[in-house]
């Protein structure tokens, strides 16, 4: 008995003289996603051997089942900062382009409008051999006589009024047309809230990586010190189950984080505008600051910011225009012609050139109410743009506040996540210490465990959810442009 007590008591001094502490290793050596610390945990029985004549810890986690690896097709790493990533999306993604030509369609609509106040201009040539005494007596009520002729003209008519309609008609495509090229900010704004969601998660996928090879390392490690134990009858095979649940615990969470790495990768390169998946070496962006705390000025901002509400005001004025436009089909319209010629091969009736000038005034009387059913048809779009515009605004209050307060909550997540670590972090050094002195079972320790890589999980999550909240803050805001 006495030297059992003896042989526990060299273990203590061996493993408490020849083994720093968790934390002094934390402090003497800092983790960092790029290069994480492996923790180590010394336990009795393993600081009396030397490290090449240990045995080897039983088959059931050990090996390359320790360190599960997809491996994907090699594909190049690109470089990339987040202004570097708004660059690229900016000019490549596919949404972009789509916006800018159905807003240049718009403009050339808005073009087309405006050619009514120009002269419209017609030249002709018209060569004619006909019967003598010919008259056309079919298809109208005039007979015009035909007679041989070859001539040459011009013929020009202009449009001189028609008490507002055309002005109304050009005012509504203005209209269109700005809204289509408001349309072409939101879906920049669109894109770029995509893109900087896809690049926090795929940060956020990269840190939580890091995490999870820790932790298959550090539970490897326990798993082989624990099964060195049980051969030497110092640990029992519950011990060795517990670790080698807790490995198998680890090596899932590091498959699944190597997958929603590469598919965070896949999301970014769609975001980019890129077709084919890539791998990036991702740069951390500067903190962000913290959220505005007057909802009021946030809100009143999204009002005034919003491209999608100022493209739907200016649809609004469109519709109301056009609106104008069908009641003034009522209204008379005047146009002015004018036309000239030679005719250097004629009959005997014609001279040699014509030319003459006038007007005409179209004065519309009665059309089965038509023009009616036309100006209620617009009426009644114009009613349903404004209501489109209430429900809009109404979307965007709603949206706004949300993600206020989704900024606000995430931004209060980082100091009590960071809290929630270091407790872990302590808490996990005491599991640690009483497993090491046998007055705990492998229970408070995994458990330990299990907290710290919850905690490590929490808190680098929280610190790119806050990022990724802050920007969809921005976007309800109107101000991600």
């Amino acid at each position: 008995m006495k030297l059992r007590y003896l042989l526990l008591l060299s273990f203590s001094v061996a493993v408490f003289s020849g083994t720093p502490c968790r934390a002094q290793a934390r402090d003497a050596a800092t983790p960092s996603p790029a290069a994480p610390v492996t923790r180590t945990l010394a336990l009795p029985g393993a600081a009396s051997r030397a490290a090449g004549d240990l045995p080897q810890a039983p088959a059931p986690a050990s090996g390359a089942a320790a360190q599960p690896q997809t491996q994907a097709p090699s594909t190049p790493v690109e470089s990339l900062t987040l202004v570097e990533a708004e660059k690229v999306a900016l000019q490549n993604h596919p949404q972009i382009q789509i916006a800018e030509h159905r807003a240049a369609y718009a403009s050339a609509q808005f073009r087309q409008a405006q050619s009514a106040y120009a002269p419209q201009v017609n030249g002709s040539l018209t060569g004619v051999v006909a019967e003598n005494d010919s008259r056309i007596t079919a298809g109208a009520l005039n007979n015009p006589i035909i007679y041989d002729r070859f001539s040459a003209g011009a013929f020009v008519t202009q449009y001189v009024t028609d008490f507002g309609r055309t002005q109304a008609i050009v005012h509504s495509y203005n209209q269109h047309a700005r809204a289509q090229q408001a349309g072409v900010f939101a879906t920049r704004a669109d894109v770029l809230l995509q893109l900087h969601q896809a690049y926090f998660a795929a940060l956020k996928s990269k840190v939580l990586l890091t995490v999870a090879q820790e932790t298959v390392r550090d539970r490897q490690l326990v798993a082989d010190q624990v099964g060195v134990m049980a051969q030497n009858k110092l640990k029992s095979g519950l011990d060795v189950a517990f670790a080698s649940v807790d490995l198998s615990q680890a090596q899932l969470l590091l498959i699944q984080t190597q997958n929603d790495l590469q598919a965070s990768y896949a999301q970014l390169s769609s975001a980019l505008g890129y077709r084919e998946p890539r791998d990036f070496d991702l740069a951390e962006p500067p903190s962000m600051p913290p959220p505005p705390s007057d909802f009021t000025q946030v809100l009143q901002e999204a009002f005034a910011n919003r491209p999608e509400l100022a493209g739907q005001r200016l649809e609004i004025n469109a519709a109301k225009s056009y609106a104008t436009a069908e009641r003034d089909l009522w209204f008379p319209s005047m146009t002015a012609a004018g036309g000239a010629g030679v005719a250097p091969y004629r009959a005997d009736q014609l001279d040699s050139r014509y030319a003459a000038i006038g007007f005409n005034v179209n004065i519309p009387v009665f059309n089965g109410h038509l023009f009616g059913s036309l100006r209620a048809q617009a009426n009644e779009e114009f009613r349903a743009q404004q209501q489109v515009l209430r429900d809009l605004e109404d979307r965007v209050a709603r949206d706004v506040r949300t993600a206020w307060l989704n900024a606000n909550s995430a931004f209060q997540r980082l100091s009590v996540t960071e809290q929630l670590l270091n407790e872990a972090k302590l808490a996990e050094d005491l599991a640690a210490s009483r497993y090491r002195m046998g007055l705990s079972s492998i229970v408070e320790l995994t458990q330990a465990q299990l907290n710290l890589t919850q905690a490590q999980i929490a808190e680098a999550s929280a610190k790119y959810d806050y990022q990724t909240a802050f920007s969809q803050l921005l976007y309800q805001q109107g101000d991600l442009k």
